[in-house]
C-alpha cells in the first residue's frame, strides 16, 4: 500500500433522507498433566485417525443449499444453518477413530499411561525444559494441527471459521478489567449464562460447538485455553503473524466462580458493556461541519476509557487491534443487528481495513435504505435500529466495488486525530500491523492470567506443527 500520511481524507459521510436536517456530505488454568502425560506415550499418528480429514472437512459440514431465494441475502448466507451439534453427530456417526480410541481421546492405556504419569505429574507448573513441558510442546503441536484442519469450511461464512474463532478469543479475552482483576480469558465463562447471555456475544455458541470435538479429542487442554489456541491458529493460518502460546488456563467448575466476581451478576440489561459498542453515545439529531454524527467524540472516550484504557491498552494497541482484528469476518443482521464484510477478503489477514477506511467514500445507511438492494448491495443493509456505513452510493459509486461496511466505531479511528495517526502507519505497511497485531492479541488474551500461565510451548508456528 501506497503511503497514506500526505493523502486527503477521503471519506464520504452520507445520511440518510429520514434523517431530518442531514445532506450529504464529503470530508478530505494450569493443564492437567494427566492426560498430558498419557498422551506422550501414545502413537503420534493418531491425529489423523479419522481418514486424513481432521475435524471439519467440507463433506462433513456442508449445508443444503437454500431452498427459498431471498433478495435481501441472495447468496443464501443467513439462510445456512450451521448447527455444529449436528457435526459433533456426524464425527460420531462417521465413527473415524480407531476401536482404541472410540472416544477420540489421544491417550493411551494399561501399564504405558501409568509410568508416564508416575514420571510427570509435578504439584505446580512446570519450568521451561522440564520433561512435563516437552511432553507439552508434543501435546499442544497435536491440537494446533487438529485446529489447522478445522479452519477451511466451505459451508461457513466466506469459507472459514478463523474468523469466528478469533472473535470467540476477543469476546472471552475482552472482559478484563485491570483495576478489579477481573474478567478475562481465564475461566472460559462464555460457557455460562451469565457471560454469554451479553448481547455483543451472540453467535459465538456455534464457534464453541464447533470446538466441541477438539475438546474431547484433547482433554489436557482447558476450553479457555483451547478458545485462545483457536484463535492464534486461524489467524496464522490465514495469513496473519504467528503467537506463540502459553497454556495454564483454568476453567471455571461452576458458573458460581463467574458471578464471584461481581461484574455479570446479574447481566445489566444491553450487557456488561465491557466489550464495545458500536453506535454508544451516538446521536443522529445533528452533525457536525464534517458532517459526522453528534456523540462521536463520546464514542471515541467510550472506545478509550470504557474499553480498551480499562484493560490497559494505549491507542496505538486500540489501532492495532481493530485493523487486525476487523480484517476478518462480518456482521449478521441476526446476531449484532450490522450486516456485511469489512473488507473485499475477510478470511486473509492483510493491512485492507485501514486502507479501504481512508481511501473509499463511506455513506451512512439504515436499514430503510433499500436502494442498496437494486445495487446487489442487499447484504449491507442493517437491522431495523441500526446504522453502519457502506461504500456504496444511491447514484451508483461503488456499484462496481465488493460490498464493505464499517461502523460508526470503526470511522472513529479516521475521525479523532490521535487514533488516526496511527491508521495511517499501519495503511502503509502491513507487515508492521501485522508485528504489532500480533502483540496486541497476544496481550490481549493474557491479560488476567499471569498468575496461572506456563511457559511459552515451542515452536509456536504451524509448521512446526505439521
Amino acid at each position: 500500500a501506497a503511503a497514506v500520511s500526505a493523502l486527503p481524507m477521503m471519506l464520504a459521510v452520507h445520511f440518510p433522507a429520514s434523517v431530518t436536517g442531514f445532506s450529504s456530505l464529503r470530508l478530505s488454568s494450569s493443564t492437567p498433566v494427566t492426560h498430558v502425560a498419557r498422551y506422550a506415550a501414545s502413537p503420534r499418528s493418531v491425529t489423523m485417525q479419522h481418514d486424513g480429514k481432521g475435524f471439519g472437512g467440507g463433506e462433513a459440514t456442508r449445508d443444503p443449499p437454500p431452498t427459498v431465494y431471498d433478495p435481501s441475502d441472495p447468496k443464501g448466507k443467513q439462510q445456512a444453518i450451521h448447527k455444529a451439534e449436528s457435526f459433533a453427530e456426524y464425527l460420531a456417526k462417521r465413527g473415524g477413530f480407531s476401536d482404541s480410541h472410540k472416544s477420540g481421546v489421544c491417550e493411551p492405556r494399561g501399564a504405558a499411561a501409568a509410568t508416564a504419569v508416575s514420571k510427570v505429574a509435578p504439584a505446580t507448573a512446570p519450568a521451561s525444559g522440564s520433561p512435563y513441558a516437552e511432553l507439552a510442546d508434543a501435546y499442544f503441536a497435536d491440537i494446533r494441527r487438529e485446529l489447522a484442519l478445522l479452519m477451511d469450511n466451505p459451508s461457513w461464512d466466506d469459507g472459514s471459521l478463523a474468523p469466528v474463532l478469533i472473535r470467540l478469543a476477543w469476546h472471552s479475552s475482552g472482559t478484563y478489567d485491570k483495576a478489579s482483576g477481573t474478567g478475562g480469558s481465564n475461566g472460559a465463562g462464555m460457557r455460562f449464562d451469565a457471560e454469554a447471555s451479553d448481547c455483543e456475544n451472540a453467535g459465538l455458541h456455534t464457534a464453541r460447538a464447533f470446538l466441541e470435538p477438539v475438546k474431547r479429542k484433547f482433554p489436557g487442554i482447558s476450553y479457555s485455553d483451547l478458545w485462545v489456541l483457536a484463535a492464534y491458529v486461524g489467524i496464522e493460518h490465514t495469513g496473519g503473524p504467528s503467537i506463540a502460546f502459553r497454556p495454564g488456563r483454568v476453567d471455571w467448575e461452576g458458573e458460581h466462580e463467574l458471578l464471584a466476581g461481581g461484574w455479570c451478576n446479574p447481566m445489566p440489561r444491553g450487557g456488561h458493556g465491557r466489550l464495545p459498542g458500536a453506535e454508544k453515545y451516538v446521536a443522529y439529531d445533528s452533525a457536525d461541519a464534517a458532517g459526522r454524527p453528534s456523540g462521536w467524540q463520546k464514542l471515541c472516550g467510550h472506545i478509550r476509557d470504557e474499553v480498551f484504557y480499562r484493560m490497559g491498552f494505549g491507542d496505538r494497541e486500540i489501532v492495532a487491534l481493530l485493523c487486525g482484528g476487523h480484517v476478518y469476518g462480518r456482521c449478521h443482521r441476526g446476531s449484532s443487528g450490522y450486516a456485511g464484510a469489512w473488507v473485499e477478503h475477510p478470511t486473509r489477514f492483510s493491512n485492507e481495513y485501514a486502507t479501504d477506511m481512508l481511501e473509499d467514500e463511506w455513506r451512512l445507511v439504515g436499514h430503510e435504505d433499500t436502494w442498496l438492494d437494486d445495487m446487489g448491495a442487499a447484504e449491507l443493509r442493517p437491522a431495523a435500529g441500526n446504522r453502519q456505513y457502506v461504500n456504496k452510493c444511491p447514484l451508483g459509486t461503488g456499484g462496481d466495488d465488493a460490498n464493505q461496511m464499517m461502523l460508526l466505531s470503526d470511522m472513529a479511528l479516521a475521525w479523532d486525530p490521535d487514533f488516526r495517526v496511527h491508521l495511517e502507519a499501519f495503511a502503509a505497511d502491513e507487515a508492521m500491523l501485522a508485528r504489532e497485531f500480533g502483540a496486541a492479541f497476544k496481550k490481549l488474551t493474557e491479560l488476567g492470567c499471569e498468575g496461572v500461565l506456563q511457559p511459552e510451548v515451542a515452536a509456536g508456528g504451524l509448521a512446526a506443527a505439521r
